[in-house]
């Protein structure tokens, strides 16, 4: 530098006797070394690690770095928040020796239409850990109930039995389950019920004891299926606990899951490799878009208006009460860990904290995990391509109806005392009749001797029962009665099962 005149002759010997220091790599940097073992990894199943350094390839990935610098900078941001209630925690409990370890964290951000991993946070530091927790296998917790309620939806579009809408009565008292000779005591967190409450609420508040009642009412094999097909392991077991997320899952089979949901019932693989290209500018591996069909757009679209009652008014309200205001949906989960799930029209992120030897971490997942998650929302909404997305879109065939607050019937009284519903269209309720309309029976609240044709539903509404036998008919389920279906009964006090918390 001396010679080609850029320093002068007292800058090159102020230089020459200074002592050589490492630059501190830039946290964004350091995160970015798990994205790069997950692309080796993935080379590695493809090539050669000769070829990989011999021929010069050319490897194209996913990676942002605008949004790989927002999931560094805000999961940092909400690790200040987590070791701060961890030590208060420790410090409450008077922990004697005290324990120094601190809980791990992950972070994947994706591109819902086309699967791209645009950031990955695999751990606090690559310096501290090589381990890319991104790809551990924890419990989901709540943030796996999604799955059962879109099955249970989906109800509206195959003409399954019974059918389920987002007004759907669910019981909310402490219940054991049976199930293959064995018993199964979910609790509600907290030991807070309600006694009874609609589909929407029980998803909003993450009720345990009602998403168990749907995924019975449902088929607990209906439940493990769809989340197989949208991406999780398929050593999910159709059980009264899958229901909680009790099957191990790693973020990113979660985070691919919930393209289901932010890409209109679309599941798109997560991908972080585009294209292997040669020294002369040849393909030798295109990596495309992989999807598959998984929910209908109508059933898509009413577990996204679910879900952003989660986060607007439910264990999520912390996103908004930290100043995320987009149009967005998501879902918190606690089993030992801290999760969260939530995407807006053009970006969907996973964040995870826990310990690595799975010890209990008792801070739920919208105390630990939501800080996270929303800290690096807030970040990528400053830049271009995340600043303004596009509301939810409503597909065709979906009906508003107003609701009666006490009946869930469709409202005909006080305005003031209503709410609106969303609905597939022809699973909308109807306005009460005293006399039948075509295809429906009225009688007596008793459960008739029926036999009723390719549908053959039978629904209580206080002291009516409705029956059709027409498919297509507009029926309704659970119109303010409880369904109740299966060998489940109230016990109390319930088994002492650890709960799966909000």
């Amino acid at each position: 530098m001396k010679e080609g005149g850029f320093i002068s002759a007292d800058e090159f010997k102020q230089a020459s006797v200074a002592p050589l220091k490492l630059t501190e790599q830039p946290t964004e940097a350091r995160q970015q070394a798990y994205f790069v073992d997950m692309v080796k990894a993935q080379l590695l199943a493809q090539f050669t690690e000769r070829d990989l350094l011999s021929k010069g390839y050319r490897v194209y990935t996913t990676l942002d770095l605008d949004l790989q610098q927002a999931a560094s900078e805000g999961s940092s941001a909400g690790l200040i928040e987590l070791d701060r209630q961890v030590k208060k925690g420790r410090d409450r409990k008077k922990q004697s020796p005290p324990d120094t370890g601190l809980p791990q964290v992950a972070m994947v951000a994706l591109d819902p239409g086309t699967g791209d991993v645009k950031a990955l946070v695999g751990g606090r530091g690559y310096n501290q850990s090589q381990l890319n927790h991104v790809l551990a296998r924890r419990q989901p917790g709540s943030s796996f109930k999604p799955f059962v309620y879109a099955a249970a939806l989906n109800s509206g579009v195959d003409g399954s039995l019974p059918l389920i809408t987002p007004a759907t009565v669910l019981p909310d008292e402490p219940t054991t389950f049976e199930f293959s000779n064995r018993s199964y005591a979910p609790r509600d967190y907290g030991e807070d019920y309600h006694g009874s409450v609609t589909v929407r609420a029980a998803l909003t508040f993450s009720l345990n004891v009602p998403a168990v009642h749907l995924a019975e009412m449902v088929g607990y094999d209906k439940v493990r299926d769809l989340a197989v097909r949208a991406g999780f392991n398929n050593q999910l077991e159709a059980t009264p606990a899958i229901a909680l997320g009790a099957y191990v899952a790693t973020p990113l089979e979660v985070a691919g899951a919930y393209t289901i949901f932010a890409n209109h019932g679309e599941y798109v693989a997560p991908r972080c490799i585009v294209a292997v290209v040669d020294a002369k500018g040849n393909t030798v591996w295109d990596n495309p878009v992989s999807s598959r069909r998984v929910l209908d757009s109508r059933v898509s679209y009413l577990m996204v208006s679910l879900l952003e009652s989660v986060i607007n008014n439910g264990t999520g309200a912390g996103v908004r009460s930290r100043g995320f205001r987009l149009p967005a949906a998501g879902k918190t989960g606690t089993s030992h860990d801290g999760w969260f799930a939530g995407f807006t029209t053009s970006l969907l992120a996973v964040a995870w904290v826990g310990y690595d030897d799975d010890r209990d971490l008792n801070i739920t997942g919208s105390q630990s995990a939501l800080p996270l998650w929303t800290e690096f929302m807030k970040r990528s909404s400053g830049f271009s391509l995340y600043k303004s997305p596009l509301p939810f879109n409503r597909p065709e065939g979906i009906e508003t109806a107003e609701i009666d607050n006490l009946t869930n019937l469709v409202a005909v009284a006080d305005p003031a005392l209503t709410h609106s519903e969303v609905f597939i269209a022809g699973t909308e309720p109807f306005v009460p009749v005293q006399e039948a309309p075509a295809g429906i029976a009225l009688g007596p609240l008793i459960q008739p001797d029926v036999t009723l044709g390719g549908m053959g539903s039978l629904l209580q509404a206080d002291k009516t029962v409705l029956t059709t036998s027409a498919q297509g008919h507009k029926v309704y389920i659970n119109t303010g009665a409880l369904f109740s279906a299966g060998p489940s009964r109230a016990s109390s006090p319930p088994a002492p099962t650890p709960p799966a918390a909000p």
